[in-house]
């Protein structure tokens, strides 16, 4: 199934006129490890006023799994949104303190679950402390005020599974010519000439992909424009791909590139959710290497 192409951004200048909507709900969705990228730290802790914090590390994640960061199942996903009050009519902006990074993750997460209004802040946590917009010094605590009427079991989701593949999946698809495999990781990673962060795990890529490291698509704390991404993504691919499947390290920076990727226009988005993580260590799946 495609997906609709509408923006899945907005401005920090739309989100401070709309705080005090009802139906919006704005998710902070930082993460402490970051990844391919140096990471923004921070002397004292702020967040958007109003911000109720979505722990993609330890929650929104499933944790019997043995792949890094795995996708949560659809019954831990009801179960946390529930609890920040978040229904199908919700409006939620989500947004991290590295300006993209780990928010594209949860997007997506809610996307593959079905979520229509949905989006990312572009330019995040960094951009709205630039311009001097509203902080709190502490994220909104959820409480039992918050949670949808009617409790998670009425929460209807409406899941996309063929938004989210497995490495079986993946391996069938490799010499298939309609399709194109995306790898963020950094260039070198991506040669086999620098190590992989995590044990066990071999250097290289998954065959027959292309490298398009997340960094390439951003622009400062944002996302480049719609014409910018286009031109990427025309210079690695044909404008006819029926299926373009995202990689990462461990499915995190992957949704970096999906997020380009929907506002280039393109409606067959795919993560390939056990990533780098899962693929170069199973030493039965082939890899390449420079």
């Amino acid at each position: 199934m495609k997906q609709a192409i509408k923006s899945a951004l907005v401005t920090t200048q739309w989100l401070e006129q709309h705080l005090n909507d009802d139906k919006l709900i704005v998710l902070d969705a930082s993460m402490e490890k970051v990844v391919g990228k140096s990471q923004l730290l921070y002397d004292t802790f702020s967040c958007i006023a109003g911000a109720k914090k979505l722990d993609l590390e330890n929650e929104l994640c499933d944790l019997t799994s043995k792949q890094t960061h795995a996708f949560p199942t659809v019954a831990q996903f009801i179960d946390i949104i529930s609890g920040l009050g978040i229904s199908q009519a919700s409006q939620v902006v989500i947004y991290d303190n590295q300006g993209i990074y780990s928010s594209p993750r949860a997007w997506w997460i809610f996307k593959v679950m079905g979520f229509e209004h949905v989006y990312v802040l572009d330019g995040g946590l960094p951009r709205w402390l630039a311009e001097g917009r509203a902080t709190a010094s502490r994220l909104s605590d959820s409480t039992l005020a918050d949670s949808v009427l009617g409790g998670a079991s009425d929460l209807k989701v409406n899941v996309q599974d063929s938004w989210v593949c497995d490495s079986t999946y993946l391996l069938n698809k490799l010499s298939d010519k309609d399709i194109s495999i995306f790898d963020a990781r950094g260039a070198a990673r991506f040669s086999g000439q620098a190590p992989e962060p995590r044990e066990g795990v071999r250097s290289g890529h998954i065959p027959n992909s292309v490298n398009l490291p997340f960094s390439q698509v951003l622009d400062g704390h944002g996302l480049k424009t719609t014409a910018e991404l286009q031109q990427i993504f025309a210079g690695l691919a044909s404008e006819q791909d029926s299926q373009r499947i995202f990689s990462c390290g461990s499915g995190i920076t992957a949704c970096i590139l999906i997020l380009a990727s929907v506002e280039a226009g393109y409606q067959y988005n795919v993560l390939y959710d056990g990533s780098w993580a899962q693929w170069g260590y199973d030493h039965q799946l082939p890899i390449e290497s420079y």
